[in-house]
């Protein structure tokens, strides 16, 4: 594998699944795959969870690990051709990539939407430019559009939920559901993107979610239902063939995992509208995951990729509850980096 940026790229998932349960069984099984190997993670933004899971991943696999957080550690890049850099940017990325591509052997990606130009952020032109420039393979540690490494680790956590003992076993085909939760901020579409990619194409390879059953046809798979207010439409290249409920009560109705997410307009529509919070927040808050919301499911479990605000997406009655998984969720961030970062060694 020389890049990792969709589902696609992982191929077969019930089998990127058991890798995974094999891997967090045994943590150190592959720990001189990576020996002499050097993970390049360059940082365009914040993050807590992806670079202390990303790193210790690599570790796992006996890697030397360099970190550049380009906003504090490193010139200020330019990202754009035709420019006359005559601002700020002391480097242009296209100098910068294959440099850094020099020192390493895999290269990690985080780079934010800027939510100004559409078109910009979904052609990935960073992303792209890392995956030409280099020489190296590149992965994303969440870009402009999609994380696919939350969303790996969010499969990977719903398979385990169900095969615990505490969930009923004769459940075959879970109900999902991704919902839109308020927030003060504009925020991108990567997470909520990712998550309906990869839901849609668990359903759609018919992956066994539970243990100890019979593989027949529709019982497998995910039952997959997105819920915002409209407006909120994402891209349908991610979210083709989930249904689109706007009415939230209705979609949480005999639910097993509720995902909250905020995320701004996609601006499918109304490109125009792109990166923009349609409505006052203080005027969506009954879109807040609270108790009352979840009393509307199976008894569903609490997802969240954090951080999270509490109070604006859930309430802490929800968050704290034992059936709440953001915990796990992070956990197995560790998991889905290893799987991506072997797969990627053994390509070399």
């Amino acid at each position: 594998m020389k890049s990792f940026l969709n589902v696609q790229d992982l191929g077969d998932l019930d089998k990127a699944l058991n890798e995974a349960a094999l891997i967090r069984e045994v943590r150190y099984m592959y720990d001189t795959l990576g020996k002499n190997k050097t993970l390049l993670m360059v940082f365009f933004n914040n993050n807590l969870r992806t670079r202390l899971s990303t790193q210790k991943a690599a570790m796992n696999l006996g890697m030397n690990v360099i970190v550049l957080d380009v906003n504090a550690g490193a010139w200020k890049l330019e990202t754009e051709r035709g420019v006359i850099m005559d601002g700020d940017k002391s480097e242009h990325l296209l100098e910068a990539i294959p440099v850094m591509g020099s020192y390493c052997d895999i290269i990690g990606i985080r780079s934010f939407a800027g939510l100004t130009d559409r078109e910009y952020d979904y052609a990935e032109t960073v992303y792209h430019q890392f995956e030409q420039y280099s020489g190296k393979p590149v992965f994303a540690m969440e870009t402009a559009t999609v994380h696919p490494l939350q969303a790996f680790a969010d499969l990977i956590t719903i398979k385990e939920a169900m095969m615990d003992d505490y969930f009923p076993i004769s459940l075959k085909k879970p109900k999902v559901v991704l919902t839109w939760a308020p927030h003060p901020r504009a925020l991108p579409q990567a997470v909520p993107n990712s998550f309906a990619q990869w839901m849609l194409e668990a359903d759609r390879q018919g992956i066994n979610m539970g243990i100890g059953q019979d593989k027949s046809g529709e019982t497998y798979g995910i039952d997959f239902v997105i819920t915002h207010p409209e407006g909120y439409e994402l891209d349908p290249k991610f979210t083709q063939g989930a249904r689109i409920e706007y009415d939230q009560r209705k979609a949480f109705e005999g639910a097993d995992f509720i995902y909250a997410k905020n995320w701004s307009c996609p601006g499918v529509t109304h490109p125009e509208d792109y990166g923009k919070i349609l409505h006052d927040y203080h005027t969506m808050m009954h879109w807040t995951v609270d108790a009352e919301h979840m009393s509307w499911t199976n008894n569903a479990h609490f997802m969240h990729c954090l951080p999270v605000r509490r109070g604006m997406i859930v309430t802490d009655d929800v968050i704290e509850a034992p059936t709440s998984l953001v915990i796990p969720e992070a956990a197995n961030r560790e998991i889905s980096a290893t799987v991506i970062l072997k797969r990627i060694l053994e390509s070399l």
